[in-house]
């Protein structure tokens, strides 16, 4: 394993310690400023923007009666805004978590999911570097756990990204539009 995995995953775990000795997780830090929680709205409120490095993340929970609502609460979309914040911004991956902040999947979605000035996967992997958040709100905790996330499961990216491509290359029509299409590929990791 490599020195970067190794470092990403000991981010993880520090940030994860960290704020169970508050009796907090990911997600109940990610929605500590909300009044209440409604699926499908962004939180937080604006999402969160690093403007050095142009990563941009936000968190939406699903309807308890969405068939995934069992396993995973929600999920967070991760983006990169490469010529900052009024340029064209790029969909890397959605990284899904249990009710309590537990890691279980990795998925890229369609480009009308998230409406994405979109990238095929070559371009896409060379992104992942630049999500890197160093910004102490809403958390840097969450801003550093995401960004671990991505580094220590960037292999099983890379392929997720380079599936998405293969994956909609087999329909005959454009088909990134297509509604009934919205997860593309996906890693359960619980």
């Amino acid at each position: 394993m490599s020195e970067v995995v190794e470092q990403a995953r000991r981010e993880i775990a520090f940030c994860e310690s960290v704020l169970a000795k508050g009796g907090l997780n990911v997600l109940t830090e990610t929605l500590r400023d909300a009044d209440g929680v409604t699926v499908w709205t962004h939180y937080p409120q604006g999402d969160v923007f690093d403007p050095e490095t142009g990563a941009q993340w936000f968190y939406h929970s699903h309807a308890v009666d969405e068939p995934e609502a069992a396993i995973e609460h929600g999920h967070f979309h991760c983006f990169v805004r490469p010529e900052g914040a009024d340029g064209p911004i790029h969909h890397l991956i959605a990284i899904g978590v249990d009710a309590y902040g537990r890691l279980v999947r990795l998925f890229t979605v369609n480009q009308w999911v998230v409406d994405d000035d979109w990238l095929d996967a070559e371009p896409t992997i060379g992104l992942l570097d630049r999500f890197d958040v160093h910004m102490s709100r809403p958390s840097y905790l969450v801003n550093r756990w995401l960004t671990g996330v991505i580094a220590a499961h960037e292999g099983e990216i890379v392929a997720l990204i380079r599936e998405r491509d293969v994956r909609l290359a087999e329909h005959d029509t454009d088909v990134r539009q297509d509604r009934a299409v919205e997860v593309i590929s996906e890693l359960r990791l619980r």
